[in-house]
């Protein structure tokens, strides 16, 4: 018997990996003798890192970069030499959990730091990039990831922009100083949303409040953004500010659109490809897949979803295990989960049931119960 396992990460309990090895483990339980190929599974937010760049054969870095506000943090960030491939989330340089709430303004934050972990890849010979950008803390447009690259951008009054509340003030922009190597280099960026950069369905209109935006900061934020896209426009005519997904990130969008060779795509697809995981599919008998909480949002680009559709192309059938199944979790059968199991065995408070151990184990033997069926 042929199996894939690809299983998202539990986060808080389990890494992709760990839940896949668990579930392994269940399996040979059962058939000793098993093939068995365990893929590592993200969907392109937080954790995506730490679960392909072990999986693909890489090796994970950290950056020291400027934070959100200004102070330095650790970006951790992964590199697949031999694929040349840089994979990095945002939120690691730029993210809203690196503030504390009471100290979330977009007026102040940056995403500078995105492009100095980005120029660190660079500087390692990496030329084509995974780009997560959940989570972020910021509503600049992508002005300090520019920066970073080289972009100078000039105020009405002869200085140089630094900052989101000087986006409104931009009248030219400079390409001088831009790194040579960024015309090489090909960014596949995860984007689940379809926003565009300004207006009500805009970055910051949608997204502001919970970066700590008042009424009147939406109002400046989304005038800046406006003025940064007509001028952007000038330099770089393509530059679309109403295209679905420029208003991801608070614009960061809409600066790789406009500035670099990128494409926004839904994460789960991007991972799907890059693991090259339709070819092992093809070959299996039986396709494992599964997340921390399986409800009616996993239809909306989950990683167990984007699995099933994938292996219901080539005929297969599907199993997934989860921490927790909600009752409007079914749809996810009518997107390709043949059965879905929760794997908690007994009554246990939510801390107990994430300790990592206890998970390990409830996937251990959920599997090797539902694997029984298949003798």
């Amino acid at each position: 018997m042929k199996i894939v396992i690809a299983i998202d990460s539990f986060k808080g309990s389990m890494t992709s990996l760990e839940a896949g090895y668990a579930a392994a483990d269940g399996v040979r339980r059962v058939f000793p003798d098993a093939q068995i190929l365990v893929r590592p599974m993200a969907d392109g937010g937080e954790g995506t890192v730490e679960a392909l760049t072990p999986g693909l054969g890489g090796a994970i870095h950290t950056a020291r970069v400027q934070g959100p506000l200004g102070g330095e943090v650790d970006c951790r960030y992964g590199i697949v030499e031999q694929e040349k491939l840089g994979i990095i989330e945002m939120a690691g340089a730029a993210g809203i959990t690196l503030i504390k709430p009471k100290e979330r303004n977009p007026m102040v934050t940056s995403t500078y730091g995105v492009g100095q972990v980005i120029l660190e890849a660079v500087k390692a010979g990496c030329r084509r990039f995974l780009m997560g950008i959940g989570g972020s803390a910021t509503n600049d447009g992508g002005l300090g990831m520019l920066r970073a690259f080289g972009y100078e951008f000039v105020c009405s009054d002869g200085s140089l922009a630094q900052k989101t509340s000087d986006l409104d003030r931009i009248v030219e922009i400079r390409r001088e100083k831009v790194i040579p190597e960024l015309a090489e280099c090909v960014f596949r960026v995860a984007c689940d949303v379809t926003n565009p950069l300004c207006g009500p369905e805009g970055a910051s209109a949608v997204f502001g409040p919970q970066k700590g935006a008042t009424p009147e900061m939406i109002r400046q934020l989304d005038f800046g953004l406006e003025r940064f896209a007509e001028v952007t426009r000038r330099l770089y005519p393509a530059a679309d500010a109403a295209a679905p997904g420029t208003g991801a990130a608070g614009g960061l969008g809409f600066a790789f659109l406009a500035y670099t060779n990128a494409t926004l795509e839904p994460g789960i697809r991007i991972v799907l490809e890059e693991t090259r995981l339709e070819g092992d599919i093809a070959k299996a008998d039986v396709v494992i897949t599964g997340e921390g909480r399986l409800d009616g949002q996993s239809v909306m680009g989950k990683t167990p979803v984007g699995v099933a559709k994938l292996a219901k192309k080539h005929g297969k059938k599907v199993l997934a295990f989860s921490g927790s199944v909600t009752e409007d979790a079914r749809i996810c059968n009518e997107a390709g989960i043949d059965a879905y199991f929760p794997i908690l065995r007994e009554v246990v408070t939510l801390e107990e049931a994430m300790e990592k151990e206890r998970a390990q184990r409830n996937m251990r033997d959920a599997v090797e119960q539902v694997m029984r069926l298949l003798l």
